[in-house]
């Protein structure tokens, strides 16, 4: 599987958290701009993939998160560091 199918599945999982109206909206906001940072072509994807790590992290903190939005949260983060190796 190449990059561009990996972050197209990574992207669809974030399209999950975003349309999950159990998740509050600053959570919901938060995947849509990661999705946003992961799509964008002008930056390189080491770039792309830290910046979305870092929102996603700082997300995942968030006291008001239910379970499973954070355990979501995690497998994104997961799969996004396997882009810096």
């Amino acid at each position: 599987m190449d990059t561009q199918e990996r972050l197209e599945q990574i992207i669809t999982i974030m399209d999950q958290l975003a349309e999950d109206n159990s998740v509050p909206r600053n959570i919901r906001r938060g995947a849509t701009e990661c999705k946003e940072r992961l799509r964008r072509k002008d930056e390189a994807m080491d770039v792309r993939t830290a910046g979305a790590i870092y929102k996603l992290e700082e997300m995942s903190n968030d006291p008001n998160i239910p379970l499973h939005g954070r355990t979501l949260i995690w497998n994104i983060i997961s799969q996004l560091e396997q882009f810096k190796q």
